[in-house]
């Protein structure tokens, strides 16, 4: 295959008239534009110049000119024009970690909206920390802090969970105790129900439990599924009930309780503070945070 420079030399000797010029325009030695034209003139068969005091292109060099300086040109506007805007603006690559749920409800609807590049990563926030202690993610999206060191967090947003649940469930009962202040009752009538948890560990109904009802929650889930849209889309399809954070929650489920003490929690974008600058924390925090 033909070398692109050989053309290169081919067009600044003939532009020029002098191997020494050529040399000079295009910042490689003599001796290496008299071998790109000697190698260019053993491919196509034919001489290109006569080496006189001056160098004069022959006949043939002349016709092979018209034919090659065209999209050499464009080739080379080309090029010129990709570096100016190399240089004039780059955009950044960002490593980012969050929970599938939040990119989802939050975060998808602005992906456009971002000067960056961004490459996700999904899981939860202690997985998600740990890669970012060790240098493999930028920022994480976090539900909870951490004593990692030179790790910052910054709240970007409160979410609030409430109990949300299909439709069709009848509710008339459980309203009546709560207007009433009956927790009690208020509490027997959620434990009879079929419940969906994120973890089995029950964290978030936990935490909702023990800010209402000051106590652990007697249930058994039904179901453990660890991913909070396909619990959500499951319960428009049955009767049963979940703990999830407000934003999650859309207008085909009924909010059958949001607490009588609000269960919230901050989310906080977290990030290695001696290897990102500050204008890059700036640009996530407006992302993460709208």
């Amino acid at each position: 295959m033909v070398n692109l420079e050989w053309y290169r030399t081919f067009k600044a000797v003939y532009q020029t008239g002098s191997l020494t010029a050529a040399s000079k325009a295009l910042f490689i030695s003599q001796p290496n534009v008299s071998q790109h034209l000697s190698s260019l003139e053993a491919h196509v068969g034919r001489t290109l110049f006569e080496r006189k005091p001056r160098i004069v292109p022959t006949e043939y060099g002349k016709l092979f000119y018209t034919q090659v300086v065209e999209p050499l040109e464009k080739l080379e506007k080309v090029e010129a024009n990709f570096n100016a805007a190399c240089l004039k603006k780059q955009v950044p690559i960002i490593r980012l970690g969050t929970v599938q749920e939040y990119f989802q409800a939050v975060l998808s609807e602005n992906i456009m909206d971002i000067d960056a590049n961004l490459m996700l990563s999904f899981g939860r926030t202690h997985d998600l920390l740990g890669k970012l202690h060790k240098g493999t993610l930028d920022f994480v999206v976090a539900t909870k802090l951490t004593d990692y060191k030179n790790i910052a967090f910054e709240p970007i947003r409160q979410e609030r969970f409430i109990i949300a649940g299909s439709e069709s469930i009848d509710t008339t009962e459980f309203d009546q105790y709560i207007s009433e202040e009956d927790w009690g009752n208020a509490e027997a009538w959620l434990l009879s129900q079929t419940w969906f948890a994120y973890s089995a560990d029950l964290a978030i109904i936990r935490r909702f439990w023990q800010k209402n009802f000051a106590k652990r929650p007697a249930i058994k889930p039904y179901c453990v599924i660890p991913d909070m849209n396909i619990i959500l889309k499951s319960l428009k399809h049955c009767p049963a009930l979940t703990i999830a954070a407000d934003y999650l929650v859309d207008d085909d489920l009924k909010i059958i309780w949001s607490g009588n003490v609000p269960a919230e929690n901050t989310l906080y974008l977290a990030y290695d503070k001696t290897k990102v600058t500050s204008d890059l924390v700036n640009l996530m925090k407006q992302f993460v945070g709208s």
